[in-house]
């Protein structure tokens, strides 16, 4: 328990003889380490085949397995915090005086014992990007002793020394901990070991992981950049410096003014625009600037190639550009052809894939080619990087399509489904791998199987659940009009707050 303040023959055969023996030493030394490990593993969290979920009944909060079966009674009033759902570490948190701010913590496992009982405050780290995902830092806890800070592990090790003032996650950044003392901050990785040392009035990333490099502030009150083996990059000598960089080229403010510089601090850019958005991707080739609050793309000489006439310009691969005009979106190449009219709400591209996916007024979405080719069209559901796949609704049918644009049969693609959605004379049944029907085709809507093995059915306007048998758990009595994602596990359906990532009843 913990209490502090609120913010895991007859002749012997010598040979066999001594085989014997050891195997009789092999058998007693592995008893002696099962022992040890389930020792270890009654007082620590262990890495489970199990999945673990945060579930809201009755006001208040407890804890699920993939099953839907309950391993933690609903029994807390603060939503219990699972920093690994694959690890059974739950951190809960109680008796809060919201007045004072004073607030009791504990950790339990799956056996409902309380673990990791040597500290005042233990707390997951919490992190989320530029749309507020939110994630929490795999494998590391943070430990409080005499109002000081440090990092275990799952196994309650030891990794970071609890000397620090304040230690949290640098925003956006995986397996990038800023630790403060005595005013000062430094970088520390999950593993403990010291990436920047605690000298700096400021630190942020400058790019999207923690191997691009950091800006720092130091006491003479400008800035520089530190990579992550601790070399300087650019003296601290500027008044600003922007996360826009790449090819060794970063955009800096000195003296007022916007400027391009370079890893020797050579002066690259220094007039014919307002500010800098973008390097581009290919070296040498230029920049994307604003000027006058318009976007357009200027190479490393200052030669102007699209004169500054886009509300937005965003580059998607070398040479070609997603531009905005009012409320519209097309694309533009380096050479400013228009390459797909600006007919569209959105358009992103995805470099695996190398496709683009334009989206109307309608939320239809168009599919393209390389060669900006409309191959398909429909409601974009999914963007499957890892396995090679797009989804879209067709029709009233969910359809699958590789990169290549080929349709792909769904028992291909979810070839660990037991139930396969289908529709027929306008209502959703279930069908198997083989086509035979298990699930009768009556309800107005249904979602696939998910990774659990549950499939949310719709009718009469309330939602329901189905196991991977085809069984009802839980007849339609849910009224989830207001949800953004309809998903169950067990009888428990995903909560409003998707980013949060927990299951109700209610």
């Amino acid at each position: 328990m913990s209490r502090g303040r609120r913010y895991e023959e007859p002749k012997l055969n010598l040979k066999k003889v001594f085989a014997v023996i050891l195997a009789i030493i092999v058998i007693i030394m592995s008893v002696f380490i099962i022992k040890g490990i389930f020792q270890r593993e009654s007082s620590k969290g262990e890495i489970s085949s199990k999945t673990y979920f945060a579930v809201y009944k009755n006001n208040k909060w407890g804890v699920i397995e993939e099953n839907g079966e309950i391993v933690i009674e609903p029994a807390y009033g603060e939503m219990i915090i699972i920093p690994d759902n694959k690890t059974d570490i739950f951190l809960c948190t109680y008796d809060v005086n919201y007045d004072t701010g004073e607030y009791s913590t504990k950790v339990l496992n799956s056996k409902n014992e309380e673990i990791f009982k040597d500290y005042v405050k233990i707390e997951a780290i919490s992190n989320h990007d530029e749309n507020n995902n939110l994630w929490y830092e795999k494998n590391i806890l943070k430990v409080q002793k005499d109002g000081k800070w440090g990092i275990i592990d799952f196994d309650g090790k030891n990794l970071l020394n609890i000397e620090y003032d304040n230690i949290e996650a640098i925003k956006g950044i995986e397996n990038a901990l800023l630790i403060q003392k005595d005013g000062k901050y430094g970088v520390a990785d999950k593993e403990g070991r010291k990436i920047l040392d605690v000298n700096y009035l400021e630190i942020d990333n400058l790019g999207e992981t923690n191997r691009d490099g950091y800006i720092v502030k130091d006491d003479t009150g400008l800035y520089g950049i530190v990579d992550s083996s601790k070399k300087v990059i650019l003296k601290n000598q500027y008044q600003e410096i922007k996360k826009v960089y790449g090819n060794d080229l970063y955009v800096v403010v000195q003296d007022g003014n916007q400027k391009l510089v370079n890893d020797k601090e050579e002066e690259i850019l220094t007039k014919g625009f307002e500010q800098i958005s973008a390097i581009l991707k290919t070296k040498n080739q230029g920049i994307i600037y604003i000027e006058n609050s318009k976007y357009g793309v200027m190479n490393l000489t200052g030669e102007v190639l699209i004169q500054a006439q886009y509300d937005n310009l965003v580059e998607a691969k070398s040479n070609v550009f997603i531009a905005t005009k009012g409320e519209k979106q097309g694309i533009v190449d380096i050479d400013n052809n228009e390459k797909v009219p600006f007919n569209y709400q959105s358009i992103i591209y995805n470099g695996t894939g190398d496709i683009y996916v334009a989206e109307d007024e309608n939320v239809d979405s168009y599919v393209m080619n390389s060669n900006f080719e409309i191959k398909q069209t429909g409601i974009l559901i999914e963007i499957n990087t890892s396995a090679g796949y797009f989804k879209l609704r067709q029709d009233d049918k969910y359809k699958y399509y590789n990169f290549k644009f080929e349709e792909r049969d769904k028992t291909q693609i979810l070839s660990n489904n037991t139930l396969f959605l289908d529709k027929k004379d306008n209502k959703y049944g279930f069908v198997n791998k083989d086509g035979n029907v298990v699930v009768e085709y009556m309800y107005d809507d249904a979602t696939e199987q998910n990774e659990y093995g549950f499939v949310a059915v719709k009718k009469d306007g309330k939602w329901g659940v189905i196991n991977n048998k085809g069984e009802v758990l839980k007849e339609p009595t849910y009224n989830l009009d207001d949800y953004l994602v309809i998903d169950f596990i067990g009888i428990w359906h995903l909560g409003k707050d998707i980013n949060m990532n927990y299951y109700n009843q209610e």
